[in-house]
């Protein structure tokens, strides 16, 4: 299979080799280091992670579960490809689900919080800047997650996590052929209204910053972007 292009992944101290190989392909995905329509070998990316086939075996297994991979009835495992009905309906879920937990987390999260939200969202511009789009897009997705995280009692992460799964593939071409594509967020109005502790404004700017965001891809752009992968 042909090298990927992964985002740099550091290991933290004790996380297991299977535990490794899950999130390092979890993230890749997330940022669309694997383009849609991809076959994926558990030989190949043994060797691009440096692992046994065991732990890749199971990576994939539980990758596939929540909708990020698909078996083929042949047992070929790949990147599913996204139609517009498909990516309509996942931006619809995001929207419904991440505006809901930014509700909910509004009352959770401190001063010293918000903050570290601001130092994020300008780590979100210096990599644009300097055209890391992987860096971009973790950075984002880190944004979102310590908002939704906040919220002791929540429940949501996991689903909204697996729709960044499916999205991703989509979002890496995105983010490679779409200029305008990541020029506008509504991060800074998310901020403000946090500091105001105003749920129903938080909760509109979640709902923008995904609309005005990959949301504001229409069925035709989808369908451009996907021709690009062959």
């Amino acid at each position: 299979m042909k090298q990927p292009d992964m985002p740099a992944f550091e290991r933290p101290a004790g996380m297991t080799t299977q535990e490794y190989v899950f999130e390092r392909l979890r993230q890749a995905i997330m940022v669309g280091a694997f383009k849609p329509g991809t076959s994926l070998t558990i030989r190949g990316l043994a060797d691009i992670l440096d692992s046994s086939p065991t732990p890749v075996r199971e990576a994939l297994r539980q990758l596939t579960s929540v909708g990020a991979l698909h078996l083929l009835e042949n047992r070929r495992i790949v990147v599913p490809r996204t139609t517009p009905a498909r990516f309509e309906e996942l931006i619809s879920l995001r929207i419904a689900l991440e505006s809901h937990a930014a509700r909910r987390a509004v009352m959770h999260l401190s001063e010293l919080q918000i903050d570290q939200l601001v130092v994020l969202d300008d780590a979100i511009e210096a990599a644009i800047s300097v055209g890391d789009k992987a860096g971009a897009l973790i950075a984002n997705q880190e944004f979102h997650r310590r908002i939704y995280m906040a919220n002791p009692a929540q429940l949501a992460m996991p689903m909204i996590e697996s729709l960044w799964l499916q999205l991703g593939p989509l979002l890496g071409i995105a983010m490679e052929h779409v200029a305008e594509f990541y020029l506008v967020d509504r991060h800074q109005e998310a901020i403000e209204a946090l500091r105001q502790r105003d749920e129903e404004a938080v909760a509109r700017a979640i709902d923008a910053d995904i609309r005005e965001g990959v949301g504001g891809l229409d069925g035709g752009a989808i369908e451009r972007l996907l021709k690009l992968t062959g």
